[in-house]
């Protein structure tokens, strides 16, 4: 016979867990990071290469007529 006072819940049952990994801040910040430091890998290589680019040269020269003739009908 079996006592009332025992557990008799079957030993072969099956509980669904569920496990929750915490990865802190969540990271992600390095890819904000990268394109910075792109911009300006990119900002001091235009800035060594201006010349052979053809910009921030050392003159600029503008040349302004001496006289202007306009013609009216």
């Amino acid at each position: 016979m079996s006592d009332p006072d025992r557990d008799t819940t079957p030993h072969d049952t099956t509980v669904e867990r569920t496990t929750i990994v915490d990865t802190g801040n969540g990271g992600g910040g390095g890819g904000v990071l990268a394109v910075v430091l792109l911009i300006i890998v990119v900002l001091v290589l235009l800035f060594l290469f201006r010349d052979q680019l053809g910009f921030g040269g050392d003159k600029t020269e503008v040349t302004v007529p001496d006289k202007i003739e306009v013609n009216v009908n």
